[in-house]
């Protein structure tokens, strides 16, 4: 069954200069899915953080990711632009977001007021890691629309044709990644927080989300096609595999941590 990409147009509105497009409402929504959904799980499980604290966290988070998700795209991905036009690092809205680097940036935001308002970091820490895969999984799906990160070509039943880019039957690599980097990794999560995981093992609920996000984006990019200016490193891996290996080795390291307390 060969499909063929929508061809869905990346600007929901325009009004003159300014642009609503989909990717930015992913992070949007994604944002505002996972304040309420924190919330929720606090008062459900009584953790004792208020809800004045989580609305400040909720700035710092913003921050924390957006100028770590576009640092790390630009240190990862467009090294070369830092020496030949540095302030391109603050043209967010030409696009180029890096998980790697909003992971970063997050985790930085989060000890500092994790230290600034005395709350135990790991507890921060499992709140954000449970509501991040709705973030992910609308990222991917903005980048199935804006027909980037496409798949390598194949002859596999449910491959996609992007007219816009060539005729070549490609693997849908952003639906992939949607389905197992956001929905069956939150699925996985549910299962722990239900357990009552982030209130009584603290750093578990963060560990479970590095390790099988960096296995599952390890894997899925064997599918995808990699960037055409980096290529593959050792003619094997991808700059999103490589810095998947310490994700999944940060994420280790924590469990065994956490079982060992």
């Amino acid at each position: 069954m060969l499909l063929i990409h929508p061809l869905i147009d990346p600007v929901i509105v325009s009004f003159g200069l300014i642009e609503i497009r989909w990717y930015g409402l992913s992070y949007v929504f994604g944002f505002i899915f996972g304040y309420y959904l924190i919330k929720k799980i606090i008062q459900n499980q009584n953790i004792k953080i208020n809800d004045k604290t989580i609305d400040n966290f909720f700035i710092w988070s913003i921050i924390g990711v957006i100028i770590g998700g576009r640092l790390g795209y630009v240190l990862f991905y467009q090294t070369s632009t830092i020496l030949n036009n540095p302030i391109n690092i603050f043209f967010i809205w030409k696009g180029g977001m890096s998980f790697h680097g909003g992971l970063i940036g997050i985790i930085v935001s989060m000890i500092i007021f994790s230290k600034k308002n005395s709350i135990n970091f790991f507890i921060l820490s499992d709140l954000v890691s449970f509501v991040a895969p709705i973030g992910l999984f609308l990222g991917r799906l903005a980048n199935f629309i804006n027909v980037e990160l496409i798949g390598r070509p194949t002859n596999f039943f449910l491959a996609m044709i992007y007219p816009s880019i060539d005729n070549i039957p490609r693997h849908p690599s952003q639906i992939y990644e949607a389905l197992f980097e956001g929905l069956i990794l939150f699925i996985i999560l549910i299962y722990f927080v239900r357990k009552n995981y982030i209130s009584n093992k603290h750093g578990f609920i963060s560990s479970i989300f590095l390790i099988f996000y960096g296995i599952f984006r390890f894997i899925l990019e064997f599918l995808r096609e990699p960037d055409l200016h980096l290529g593959l490193f050792f003619n094997i891996f991808s700059m999103g595999q490589l810095l998947s290996i310490p994700t999944i080795i940060l994420g280790i390291y924590i469990y065994f941590k956490t079982k060992k307390n």
